[in-house]
This record gives structure tokens, sequence and C-alpha cells, in this order.
């Protein structure tokens, strides 16, 4: 068990959910199942001794030939407490969507539909996933490790 308060908290508070916590550096990292990732932004949030208030960043990794194939990660940070930690939720290819937490942190909203539009990841909930890079007739999910590098797109047209 991690001497850190914060892992220890979500490993009592979800033992089902957190598959495995480590430090490394200080910085903490947990991983955890795709289904309980609103209830651990949510806790993580609300617990007074955690106050996780500010969501950095969110992105995604493509572990191409491992299954599960795609890791979502969270960076979060407490600024009252003055602390970090990482969430790591595991999300198959076969099931490639994972519940979006824009209603925990607003902030997040750009940020899924990034992860959306690149990695092609669906994140359940969100308020308006559409493509926020790219146009919406590009084939395809550039950061996907299977995506070919020179594949032509489709053309568009001038705008009426």
């Amino acid at each position: 068990m991690s001497t850190n308060v914060t892992l220890e908290k979500l490993s009592r508070q979800f033992p089902r959910s957190v598959i495995e916590t480590h430090t490394y550096r200080g910085d903490a990292t947990a991983i955890v199942r795709k289904e309980e990732i609103l209830a651990i932004c949510t806790f993580l949030r609300d617990d007074p001794e955690l106050a996780y208030n500010f969501m950095m960043d969110l992105t995604a990794v493509d572990y191409m030939g491992k299954e599960p194939r795609f890791e979502v990660v969270y960076h979060l940070y407490s600024l009252s407490k003055n602390q970090r930690v990482r969430i790591k939720a595991q999300v198959s290819e076969a099931d490639c969507a994972i519940d979006s937490i824009v209603s925990v942190w607003v902030a997040a909203d750009w940020f899924e539909r990034e992860v959306f539009d690149l990695y092609g990841i669906v994140f359940k909930g969100h308020p308006n996933l559409k493509r926020i890079l790219l146009y919406e007739g590009f084939e395809g999910h550039p950061l996907r490790k299977d995506y070919p590098v020179k594949k032509r797109q489709p053309l568009i047209g001038p705008l009426n």
C-alpha cells in the first residue's frame, strides 16, 4: 500500500475499481476501471481532505497490440493542498467509450472533444461531442498508431 493519502483514500473508497496504484518521484498514479470514472473524479473533487478542484489535463494513450488498447489519462491538482494525481482509465478498442467528466470539471469539455477527434474515444454524456481540430469530413483518427501516414483525405470545397 502506498503512503500517498490520495491513493490510500481512493483504494479504500473504490476497492473494486482501483486496479493498481504507484508513486514515482513524488507523482501519484492510479489505474482504474472506466466504469467508475465519474464517481472517482467526483470523490477526488469533493473529499475535503483531497480537494482536487483543478483538472489540468486530459489526454489518451494508444497501446496498439495490447488489450485494453487505450488509456484515458487525467491530471488533477488540488490548489489548497498543493497535490497532484494522475488517473488512468483503461478503454478497450471493442468498447471505445467512457463517461464524460464535464459535469465534474467544465474544463474537460474541449479536452474530451480533442481525444474524441484524434483517438476516436467516445465520451458518453458529453454535451457537445463533435470534432474540434479536424473538419467533419475527415476520415479516421490520426493519433491512433494504426492510422495510415500517407492516407489521402477527402477534399472539402468552399463554404456557400
